[in-house]
């Protein structure tokens, strides 16, 4: 009998306009960097607009081939694995007023075959997801609460990634942890007494 999907789904409301929101989460290459979104996502490598490989550490280290699937602009970002770990998901965003959007995160994935994988799901490998994704988003809306102005505008000069996250086809969490410090430490400059509290401990499991 073919092991089915497990769903995971999460969500939170944030003090942000919509295009604000999706225009941070388009940014997959800052998930292990400074967004953290997904905190147990190690790596990010794109090989083109479409196609990307992904690293995870979830009861050990997963990897995946994905590809973009049901992406509407400003509204929802999508995705599929092609080949590794199977899993599908998306990421929706919602106004519920000018000023604030619904993020909801929806993940379906299953857990890999043979003993290992029923030991983790056995030991709670899906709670804690849920519980790690759900501390993401308590965390990046406290971080969009306390975002300098423009921080997070990609219309504004002081937007977070003008075209750091583009440029590049690799993105690793211990390479960028540096980055994510000069980050903070330059916008703590630029806004005197401004705390934005979004470095935190690795939280593998």
């Amino acid at each position: 009998m073919a092991t089915p999907f497990t769903q995971h789904h999460v969500s939170v409301v944030v003090n942000a306009p919509v295009h604000e929101v999706y225009s941070l989460f388009a940014h997959f290459r800052e998930y292990p960097g400074f967004l953290k979104v997904m905190s147990f996502i190690k790596e990010v490598t794109y090989y083109d607009d479409q196609r990307s490989h992904w690293v995870a550490e979830l009861f050990g280290r997963h990897e995946w081939d994905a590809i973009r699937e049901n992406w509407v602009e400003g509204q929802q970002i999508g995705w599929r694995s092609t080949k590794g770990l199977e899993n599908f998901g998306k990421i929706t965003f919602k106004p519920t007023s000018m000023r604030q959007t619904l993020i909801e995160i929806t993940i379906h994935y299953k857990p890999p075959a043979g003993a290992l994988g029923d030991l983790g799901e056995k030991l709670g490998a899906g709670s804690r997801l849920e519980h790690v994704l759900h501390k993401d988003l308590t965390d990046f809306a406290r971080m969009v609460d306390q975002a300098p102005p423009g921080a997070l505008d990609p219309a504004s000069p002081h937007f977070l990634f003008p075209n750091k996250s583009t440029g590049q086809t690799s993105y690793r969490r211990d390479e960028h942890e540096g980055s994510s410090n000069r980050i903070a430490e330059h916008l703590h400059q630029q806004q005197e007494k401004a705390v934005w509290p979004y470095q935190r401990e690795d939280t593998s499991f």
